[in-house]
């Protein structure tokens, strides 16, 4: 694949510099005021090519920015959430209000009773 790509560069850039040998002739623009630039035809369609994608370009990357920044808070945020949700709660020890009223002998029938004890 890197092939095909090193190939279409070649291609597209001897195609660029044909273009630029059979065209090289100057163009008149006329400006504000009067004024006239001469420039050679192979230059000024360069220089239009730029000024068309060095803003598309210069937009692209600030949102690729922006969803880069987005992503990162996203992958931090799920990254606590892993930690919150595989660590334990802290417990609290557990205090009991419920006692036994008499302590279970051996042949006993019955299970002990709990009664609940008093708050103070």
């Amino acid at each position: 694949m890197q092939f095909l790509k090193t190939l279409l560069i070649v291609f597209t850039v001897g195609l660029a510099v044909a273009f630029a040998f059979n065209n090289w002739t100057s163009v008149d623009i006329r400006l504000w005021g009067g004024l006239i630039v001469d420039i050679n035809k192979p230059l000024l369609i360069l220089l239009c090519f730029l000024l068309g994608i060095i803003p598309t370009w210069l937009w692209q990357r600030a949102i690729r920015w922006r969803l880069a920044q987005r992503l990162a808070v996203s992958e931090r945020t799920v990254a606590d959430l892993r930690i919150a949700v595989t660590t334990p709660p802290a417990t609290q020890p557990a205090t009991s209000t419920l006692t036994l009223a008499t302590p279970p002998a051996d042949g006993d029938p019955l299970p002990p009773v709990a009664i609940e004890e008093p708050k103070p």
